[in-house]
């Protein structure tokens, strides 16, 4: 089959369909059944046995995902009061079960999750690249384990930690930088001499 030789069918450019299920593949193959398997045991002990359990394998997490409340229910038990989500209703229906899971996108954001670890909605929904789903779950997971405000409920050592002090410093650090660069730029449009932009180097340094 095409799939035991991955290399070959990425260096053959055939057509879009085919390079389309070539990239599908690769996705598929991010996807980890032991992250997944994590993942379900924080959702469980965060939420409560309400939400349930999937089936173990990749469609049954996607179902159990899919129309957003089980995710909707996550984001809102990290946090004590002022529940992002208001309203967490199971529809049938195609858009509203992806309106829910924009929602859960939404405040997850705002809860503190990075753009880059953002799923799509079709990624869940049209399980077009659950790994992109595992990923910023496992980032939330994080981002919860940091902020450490009680509200998180699960074996902390499940996630990393996400390094706020060390961010801060190294924004420290680029501010003084960049006032630098800045300090360098303005003599420079002054017409000042190389000697000059050395002083104004030496007096950063100092």
């Amino acid at each position: 089959m095409a799939n035991k030789g991955p290399q070959v069918g990425m260096a053959n450019k055939g057509p879009s369909y085919g390079m389309s299920r070539v990239v599908q593949d690769k996705i598929d193959k991010k996807y980890d059944a032991e992250v997944e398997e994590l993942l379900v045991q924080w959702i469980v002990a965060q939420c409560g046995s309400g939400v349930g359990k999937p089936e173990a394998g990749k469609l049954g997490f996607q179902d159990w995902l899919k129309d957003g409340c089980v995710l909707s229910e996550l984001i809102n038990s990290l946090h004590k009061d002022n529940k992002p989500i208001k309203k967490i209703a199971s529809s049938s229906m195609a858009f509203k079960q992806m309106e829910q899971i924009s929602q859960f996108l939404t405040a997850a954001e705002s809860y503190g999750v990075i753009k880059t670890d953002m799923f799509q909605t079709v990624d869940l929904w049209e399980g077009k690249d659950l790994a992109a789903v595992q990923r910023t779950l496992m980032s939330l997971g994080s981002v919860a384990v940091t902020k450490d405000d009680g509200n998180y409920h699960g074996d902390p050592n499940w996630f990393f930690k996400k390094a706020q002090e060390n961010r801060r410093e190294f924004t420290d650090d680029q501010l003084k930088a960049g006032k630098g660069v800045i300090g360098l730029q303005m003599g420079s449009n002054k017409g000042a001499s190389q000697t000059g932009m050395s002083y104004g180097a030496t007096r950063q340094i100092q």
